[in-house]
């Protein structure tokens, strides 16, 4: 909780710094941080080493942010991180950063789960309709997960509506050991 707090203001302050036309590159360059941080353990012990200087992380996080294109307030904005000892949020500031973004553009993050990959007229189709029901803009990802083995799962941030062969089993299931 005290995290995503704390995450949720810096991505807020470094939101409030960046004009209208830095937006989606520092947008495009923190979801390039998040992912090399989520997925490298030698990034993240990097960063979170005491062994290491502090000019030492940031010259690793400003080499990694310069190959993703980042625009200079986010490279301050990390040299702010890391004097602050907050480099660990920032899986969790990305996050926040996204969505402040999409409010501001006033579009939804949907992310739709099928166990086939679904053609592009039924991809148009559910977006469609998405976009009518939230009656807003929809950024809708689609991938597949084979273990639903029917149905689509859909989820609206915290909001899930879960149609799936496996989601019902799973609802059935737990009616049934309630008694």
């Amino acid at each position: 909780m005290i995290k995503t707090a704390v995450a949720r203001r810096y991505a807020k302050a470094l939101f409030e710094l960046l004009d209208t036309a830095s937006i989606e590159p520092a947008r495009l360059a923190l979801n390039g941080l998040g992912e090399a941080f989520t997925e490298s353990a030698a990034l993240r012990h990097a960063v979170a080493s005491p062994m290491f200087p502090e000019a030492t992380k940031l010259s690793v996080l400003i080499e990694v942010a310069s190959k993703l294109g980042c625009p200079p307030v986010v490279k301050r904005f990390l040299d702010q991180l890391v004097k602050k000892n907050r480099v660990s949020f920032l899986p969790d500031i990305v996050d926040a950063f996204a969505k402040l973004v999409d409010e501001s553009k006033g579009t939804q993050q949907v992310l739709v789960s099928s166990a086939n990959a679904l053609p592009a007229t039924e991809q148009d189709r559910i977006t469609t309709r998405l976009r009518d029901l939230l009656k807003r803009d929809v950024d809708v990802t689609f991938h597949t997960e084979p273990e639903h083995v029917a149905g689509l799962h859909i989820r609206l941030g915290s909001t899930v509506v879960d149609s799936t062969v496996r989601g019902r089993l799973s609802a059935m299931q737990r009616v049934l050991t309630k008694e």
